[in-house]
């Protein structure tokens, strides 16, 4: 796996999971002030950026992923940060292996529940990231998971979601029936849409900062 390393060696680790097609470095607007109190690490998933390419492809397979980053890199008790796909692959990490999460923030993403998002058709163009990563991923999606979404109750770590408001395509119900689930869950709002740490980074650092201290 590649992973951007930001932040004093002895600060707290914080690890940033991205959205499906983006790397590591989609978390820039908002890394620059995460590292000024945390080390922060931004890998590429499997299948995007420089991490390797294998052809296969899912949540799982990336929940472990990480968790063997974590394990390689000695971590422990960190603040696991997820967007969309990547939030996903956070929730599973913290109910896999308690022992990694200190806290777990998810910005705008519930766990995969039954929906029919077409999957879109290859682009004639290259792309910085594997392409049948995306049926794969789309696929898991739509079929939805009811374990998954059972397990929520099984997260220890104290958990903020971050809904992106009235524009996002996620169904708020569904950010605020996942965080009632969770034990220590809560939920804030910054109408921004789907994208909240690119389109408002300042509005997201501010509420993930602030969550943190409490």
């Amino acid at each position: 796996m590649s992973c951007e390393v930001v932040g004093d060696p002895a600060a707290p680790p914080m690890v940033l999971l991205h959205a499906l097609g983006e790397r590591g470095s989609d978390w820039t607007p908002v890394t620059p002030a995460f590292a000024e109190r945390y080390r922060v690490f931004a890998p590429d998933l499997r299948g995007h950026g420089d991490t390797d390419w294998p052809g296969n492809y899912s949540f799982r397979l990336m929940r472990d992923d990480v968790t063997g980053l974590l394990d390689h890199a000695g971590l422990r008790r960190v603040i696991l940060v997820g967007h969309s796909m990547g939030a996903v692959v956070a929730y599973l990490v913290a109910i896999a292996r308690p022992d990694l999460v200190a806290r777990l923030i998810i910005e705008d993403a519930p766990p995969p529940f039954p929906r029919d998002r077409p999957v879109p058709p290859e682009p004639p163009d290259p792309v910085e990231f594997d392409w049948p990563i995306v049926p794969a991923i789309l696929t898991e999606v739509n079929r939805g998971n009811p374990e998954t979404w059972e397990s929520l109750k099984t997260i220890s770590a104290p958990t903020l979601i971050i809904a992106g408001g009235p524009t996002s395509h996620i169904p708020h119900d569904r950010l605020e029936a996942a965080a009632a689930r969770i034990p220590a869950g809560d939920l804030l709002t910054i109408p921004s849409g789907h994208h909240i740490h690119t389109t408002t980074p300042k509005a997201f650092e501010e509420a993930v900062l602030t969550w943190l201290q409490q």
